[in-house]
């Protein structure tokens, strides 16, 4: 099924060269390795699955409500726009908001299942070059979810969005080994799993969205353990210079994030006034707190990788997110992957519970 005649826009050129930067390193070090790395990665291996599998691809799916939100979330909910529109009207703007929130995991995915293979081009070390190639598979499981979401349940699909693109390339095109980790671990993985996780806990109990998000958010737990303990390593070791380099890019990139990952196209797809709209995003209580929930991975994370500089701290401050450093981010991660277990355990007692039910059906008709 080609997802072409499902954009809302077809992208031009339709696929694309990112220019990559970097040497590929070999290491003829076959030691064990660090034991977090190494541990990470025996996780990785064990916590592989099939996407054809773990999700009950059968659940139907409404489209114009894919993830089964309630309307207090929808970016106009309240607006002039919203309360204008009647309710084919609101339908059509729920398919969208979500379809366009969809598209950008999507595409994010596939942006992270590149830079995890470039990682494993370009690290130094073959126990982070293990992990990493884990990842690569994780990605493109979730690429594969993701796309399958968009094309079969919603059949609507939005292009990347041209801030996340830029940064993408700013990430692939920088010779240092370690912004791919940066770039994609700890600020694009960060912002979509605090994003995964409020739609996760929104979306409807039982809902297909609300599997697929779950078990996604799994994965990106260990990714983004990584990426914390490799950059934590080697930016202990950096010059001055250097660390301020990185803080550099932290805050131009969160600031990229929070101000234009907003959603801008649908409002002109849906034809509606995108100056109107993007200043009531800007103002309404509800999204400014949605825009500061998305940084509560990103920011504690800068921090114990030691990424805190007074520049850091001043645009967190800035930003109304600085207290977030305090998060217990290891606690986070853990009811993450707890989460996707509850949901392995809910689904294989309602599976032995429709098999006992055959089972008396069947013994009751050979009565």
């Amino acid at each position: 099924m080609s997802t072409k005649p499902m954009y809302t826009e077809v992208p031009s050129p339709y696929s694309r060269a990112v220019p990559s930067a970097g040497d590929a390193r070999f290491t003829w070090e076959y030691d064990d390795g660090r034991a977090r790395l190494l541990s990470l990665y025996q996780k990785g291996k064990d916590k592989q699955w099939d996407a054809a599998s773990r999700i009950d691809w059968s659940q139907d799916v409404d489209p114009f409500n894919p993830i089964g939100l309630p309307d207090e979330v929808m970016p106009l909910f309240g607006s002039p726009m919203w309360e204008a529109a009647d309710e084919a009207r609101r339908a059509e703007m729920r398919q969208h908001f979500q379809a366009w929130q969809f598209s950008q995991f999507l595409h994010g995915e596939q942006g992270a299942m590149v830079c995890a293979a470039k990682i494993v081009e370009v690290v130094p070390d073959l126990d982070a070059k293990f992990y990493a190639a884990t990842q690569t598979m994780d990605e493109a499981r979730h690429v594969e979810t993701f796309g399958r979401f968009l094309q079969e349940k919603v059949g609507l699909v939005y292009p990347i969005n041209p801030h996340l693109s830029s940064l993408l390339d700013d990430t692939l095109s920088d010779s240092r080994w370690d912004m791919p980790y940066l770039g994609m671990q700890v600020l694009i993985e960060g912002l979509a799993l605090a994003a995964f996780g409020v739609q996760r806990d929104l979306a409807a109990p039982g809902s297909l969205a609300k599997h697929v998000l779950a078990y996604v958010m799994q994965d990106e737990a260990r990714h983004v353990a990584f990426g914390r303990i490799s950059l934590k390593d080697y930016y202990a070791e950096l010059s001055d210079a250097e660390r301020a380099e990185r803080e550099e890019f932290v805050v131009d990139a969160c600031y990229l994030m929070r101000d234009r990952f907003r959603g801008d196209e649908t409002f002109e797809t849906l034809g509606l006034d995108v100056k109107a709209c993007t200043d009531w995003v800007e103002s309404a209580p509800m999204m400014a707190q949605f825009r500061a929930h998305l940084f509560s991975r990103i920011v504690p994370i800068v921090k114990d990788i030691g990424l805190w500089g007074p520049k850091v701290r001043r645009a967190f401050a800035d930003m109304g997110v600085l207290d977030m450093a305090g998060f217990d981010i290891d606690a986070m991660m853990q009811a993450d992957e707890d989460h996707a277990a509850a949901l392995d355990r809910a689904r294989g007692e309602m599976t032995r519970r429709v098999a006992e039910v055959d089972e008396v059906i069947a013994a009751g008709a050979d009565a």
